[in-house]
């Protein structure tokens, strides 16, 4: 990985905590009330780059790696599960370690969601605003099956196993789903630069491998737990953004959480895909500031 041909548009200090004997990699920019932010897969805090350089002059802007991606380590089989309940644990880890003292304000994207939704079901009292972008909080619904093409990598596969590992197959196909425009270069760099090695690449399919479809499956308990009590953690001001030009969050998602929200305010943005950070930043950007200038943290 060479963080010189991304290093402009990643201009951030990097943090690292210890978690059973592997490396959790985090930002931690700017001062005040604490805005946490989680990825999904393949990206990593490298897609949150722009609101953290635009929301920390105003508050702390915390956006760790999950364990496999990014700048944190990358560990094999032997030495991590891969699996929901893991990775919720190494959040819970994180937030002890920084002793946050004020409510935090959830950002979530794609797999980030089900991480940050299964951690604040334990946390509601720490849970102050929450920003849902293209991901979920439920099963599939019920009109919804996922895509052939995630369905062929959920279930272990030695071709498909190895079309991701050695040919990185999942990360270079999502960078391609940019609904009106290519990235740039340097862009496209950053997005895969973690991911340069088969062995490196390990997470990108250990996450699509623990999709869970129902209750039955090795992270399906967690899933439910999370949309039983999702109207509870809703009782918070919730914010959706949508990229419509997304193959698996697509419309049916979205009209589920304004179902399943009804309160919460609700924004498509038909010019943005998956990754609708890169095609519409400025625009997610200000929706976001005023979505905050709207529902202020509570003083006690």
């Amino acid at each position: 990985m060479n963080r010189s041909d991304f290093a402009e548009l990643y201009p951030f200090e990097s943090h690292f905590i210890p978690i059973k004997g592997l490396r959790y990699h985090y930002l931690d920019e700017g001062r005040g009330a604490p805005l946490l932010m989680l990825h999904g897969n393949p990206t990593w805090s490298f897609y949150f780059r722009r609101l953290v350089l635009a929301f920390r002059e105003n508050y702390r802007v915390i956006v760790p790696d999950h364990m496999g991606c990014g700048l944190s380590d990358k560990p094999d089989e032997t030495q991590y599960d891969f699996r929901l309940q893991r990775r919720i644990e190494d959040l819970d880890a994180l937030i002890a370690h920084l002793n946050l003292g004020q409510k935090i304000t959830l950002v979530l994207h794609d797999w980030g969601g089900m991480i940050g939704l299964g951690w604040a079901v334990d946390h509601l009292d720490r849970i102050d605003r929450l920003i849902i972008m293209n991901t979920a909080g439920f099963f599939p619904p019920k009109s919804k099956t996922i895509p052939q093409r995630l369905r062929l990598l959920r279930t272990p596969n030695p071709i498909m196993d190895r079309a991701v590992l050695y040919l990185n197959l999942f990360a270079r196909a999502s960078i391609l789903m940019a609904p009106r425009r290519r990235l740039e270069p340097k862009v496209r760099a950053g997005l895969l630069a973690p991911y340069d090695t088969p062995h490196n690449r390990l997470a990108t399919l250990k996450f699509v491998q623990d999709i869970p479809l129902d209750d039955r499956d090795p992270s399906g308990h967690i899933v439910a737990r999370v949309d039983g009590q999702l109207q509870r953690m809703a009782q918070r001001p919730v914010m959706l953004i949508w990229g419509a030009h997304d193959f698996v969050f697509d419309r049916v998602y979205f009209d589920e959480w304004r179902r399943r929200v009804p309160h919460a305010e609700a924004h498509w943005l038909p010019e943005a895909g998956h990754y609708l950070l890169e095609d519409a930043p400025d625009k997610i950007i200000g929706l976001i500031q005023k979505f905050l200038r709207q529902n202020p943290m509570p003083l006690t």
